[in-house]
């Protein structure tokens, strides 16, 4: 059995992936401050960005010749951070990750992100500055893979959700935040055209893909881990927000899509103003950053139902899986309060359908 070396264990993809691999392989986390605290794993404490990960030189040489695999899923992801810190972490840790492959002769799965093919405008990049370097350091680090002397496989997830059957996830995304705010009514404006791409994958899918590359032996290309060409439009994903909030009470009024282009010169100066709260404020901006880092009007790419590489979405599983997240999200902290209605639902209302593993097209 292959020990597979994994960092980022602790985040939600991180999590979907030891589900995965663990069946198949002896998995070491690399961890900086939050416990993995899973059995299945053996933990050790490391730094990304320090010489030989921070450990001691024995510990270094011990860890490197257990070693027979890389999946980097570590990144800074938090967009509040200073965007130094966030170009740091991602590329210093990718270069750490890449040293040891090369000392091991080991190969190296980049988790990176499929909105690297998303780049922001100039005045985006001035008013989102935590998102434009996330995806400028995201860029880099996927050449210093392709540069490295070592096999490298680049994996590009589109927005990671919860499980597809389960609908949990191990830490709350800012979408997943969104589309509560939609759910609850508390959303009047969403930048973007009704017919935009929000391309989401289930973790589960994600991981499924990553394993069947590892498995497979595949050791080197560029892979989309995205719904691609089934991905949900904007209306369709407002749209089942507002049906989900029926099951709670009376149905929210629609928010209003804003063209792009008058969010940036009317809506965000406008809303950041003094005249509005500041709770307001906050709230829109960060809506309005994820949601114009994640919509595209184009398809992604997606590598997925390749050989080697997962099962196809379809977009019926997709709108499935979108319910079950939308349903852990209402059990949880700041989900939905009231109790649910036990009225017959009315005719076309939203509905999950039994619970499977098959998302194939």
């Amino acid at each position: 059995m292959p020990t597979l070396l994994l960092t980022g264990g602790s985040g939600v993809l991180g999590r979907a992936l030891i589900d995965e691999l663990s069946r198949d392989s002896r998995i070491i986390c690399l961890r900086h401050r939050t416990p993995v605290n899973d059995p299945r794993v053996r933990e050790i404490q490391a730094d990304l960005t320090k010489p030989e990960l921070g450990l001691t030189q024995t510990d270094f040489n011990h860890l490197a010749a257990e070693v027979d695999v890389v999946v980097h899923s570590a990144a800074a992801t938090n967009w509040k951070a200073e965007p130094e810190e966030i170009r740091r972490a991602n590329l210093h840790g990718t270069a750490a990750m890449l040293d040891l492959c090369a000392r091991i002769n080991a190969p190296m799965y980049h988790m990176s992100t499929a909105f690297v093919a998303n780049p922001l405008a100039p005045e985006e990049q001035e008013r989102f500055p935590g998102a434009a370097a996330y995806l400028d350091s995201k860029t880099a680090a996927e050449q210093l893979v392709r540069d490295a002397p070592v096999p490298g496989v680049i994996l590009r997830p589109s927005v990671v959700m919860g499980d597809s059957v389960t609908g949990r996830i191990a830490g709350m995304q800012g979408l997943t935040r969104a589309l509560g705010a939609i759910v609850k009514g508390q959303v009047p404006v969403l930048p973007g055209s009704p017919d935009a791409r929000i391309d989401m994958v289930p973790q589960d899918v994600v991981a499924r893909a990553v394993g069947d590359l590892v498995r497979g032996g595949i050791t080197d290309g560029e892979y989309w881990l995205t719904a691609g060409a089934h991905s949900l439009l904007q209306r369709e994903v407002v749209d089942t927000c507002l049906e989900f909030a029926e099951l709670y009470g009376p149905r929210p009024h629609p928010p209003r899509l804003i063209p792009v282009e008058s969010v940036h010169r009317l809506l965000l100066p406008l809303i950041e103003g003094p005249t509005f709260p500041e709770s307001l404020r906050r709230r829109f901006h960060t809506y309005a950053e994820l949601l114009l880092v994640f919509q595209r009007a184009l398809p992604f790419e997606s590598s997925l139902g390749y050989p080697h590489c997962g099962s196809a979405l379809t977009k019926d599983a997709l709108s499935q899986a979108l319910v079950r997240n939308l349903t852990a999200w209402s059990t949880g902290p700041g989900g939905m309060r009231t109790r649910r209605r036990t009225q017959p639902s009315r005719q076309g209302a939203i509905s999950v359908q039994p619970e499977t593993r098959e998302l194939a097209s």
